[in-house]
């Protein structure tokens, strides 16, 4: 869907992108997450993940790390969070096929959002992914970017910054967290 503020109707053929800090869990603004201690879950996050999970047919995590090239945190305690915050979603119903990080300094980096290396890994591990048919949900701009390089249909989480004036060229929606879409997209009775 390329028209701007339109709302698709999601299916399982419909691929999810999600960042992680302030859209799965409570963000450290300023800082990071360093270990799965520090990680604590947004309020309904996992009622929105096993709602979300019936609807579509891909779900990822996108999420830059900065901190592991910065030397702040290891590349074993990232996997450690990122397995962590994989089970609980899916003891609670819901799932991340994979999670997706990078973890370099350099902001021209491929994989680092903006860019889309990040994406075209997503698209390769599962071929049936249609960028056009996808869903980028982030609380910056630079995941609303990535978003709309791939033309993705793209949602924006007031959970770090201001509401943004709507119509804009980046954001088709927004929203003040990853459960109220979800309670948009599914009648609130049902998430969860």
């Amino acid at each position: 869907m390329s028209i701007l503020n339109s709302k698709p109707i999601f299916d399982s053929s419909w691929a999810l992108f999600l960042d992680r800090d302030g859209v799965i869990n409570v963000e450290s603004v300023g800082s990071y997450i360093t270990s799965w201690d520090e990680f604590v879950f947004h309020d309904g996050v996992t009622d929105a993940m096993r709602s979300l999970s019936r609807v579509f047919g891909n779900i990822v995590v996108v999420s830059n790390q900065r901190g592991v090239g910065r030397g702040i945190m290891t590349m074993e305690a990232l996997r450690e969070i990122s397995k962590n915050m994989r089970a609980v979603i899916a003891e609670h119903g819901g799932r991340i096929d994979k999670v997706y990080a990078a973890t370099a300094t350099n902001d021209d980096d491929h994989n680092r959002k903006p860019n889309t290396g990040m994406g075209l890994q997503a698209q390769e591990d599962f071929p049936q992914i249609d960028f056009k048919k996808s869903v980028m949900v982030g609380n910056s701009m630079s995941d609303m970017e990535f978003g709309k390089r791939l033309s993705m249909h793209t949602i924006f989480l007031t959970t770090k910054h201001e509401p943004v004036t709507l119509p804009h060229d980046l954001i088709d929606e927004q929203y003040d967290s990853l459960y109220a879409w979800a309670t948009r997209l599914i009648p609130a009775e049902l998430v969860g």
